[in-house]
């Protein structure tokens, strides 16, 4: 990989340079997309007083009902004991609860509160966020090629975090005493 004081980047004017141009388009739109998905999580807390993927979570329980945490993870891509933190702040806001099975007791189900119910009526759309949204709108040869450059992206970085890639957008921070990403706590 050419780095920016590579000869590549000198050889001629960068305006002039299409590596130099795509290079920058791409880092702009990845901007849009980070930012844009800042403010689409800001927007719903503000509107709802849960974040997006508290939001999202609750959608998917109302679609299916008696999902088990393992299988509500599963659907949102996060790891169970994200999505069990998560399901702990929502159920003190009274908005979900949890039953155990009648047959396995290990088993346990969640299902929205009448108050959840209520919420969900008047929450901000897209349901699922809007990173989610658009890709579940892309045709399947885009999603295809996304899904091949961004793998060679992630491939290229030096420092990776695979545990980042089971975290909800705006559902972590970064600590600073550990540099790892933890859950953070609101």
């Amino acid at each position: 990989m050419k780095s920016a004081g590579s000869p590549h980047f000198q050889a001629q004017k960068k305006e002039d340079d299409q590596r130099f141009i795509r290079f920058q388009t791409i880092l702009k739109n990845f901007r849009i997309i980070f930012r844009s998905a800042q403010a689409h999580s800001r927007w719903v807390e503000k509107e709802s007083g849960l974040s997006a993927a508290q939001l999202w979570m609750m959608w998917e329980l109302f679609n299916e009902p008696g999902l088990t945490v393992s299988g509500l993870a599963r659907v949102l891509s996060i790891h169970q004991s994200t999505c069990s933190n998560m399901l702990d702040k929502i159920q003190k806001k009274d908005l979900v609860y949890r039953e155990r099975s009648s047959r396995d007791q290990r088993v346990v189900r969640l299902y929205l509160t009448e108050k959840g119910t209520n919420l969900l009526a008047k929450a901000p759309r897209p349901a699922q966020g809007a990173l989610t949204d658009v890709l579940l709108r892309l045709p399947d040869e885009v999603l295809l090629e996304l899904e091949s450059g961004l793998n060679q992206f992630v491939d290229a970085l030096k420092v990776v975090d695979e545990k980042a890639g089971m975290l909800p957008i705006g559902e972590y921070k970064e600590d600073k005493n550990t540099d790892k990403l933890t859950q953070q706590n609101k």
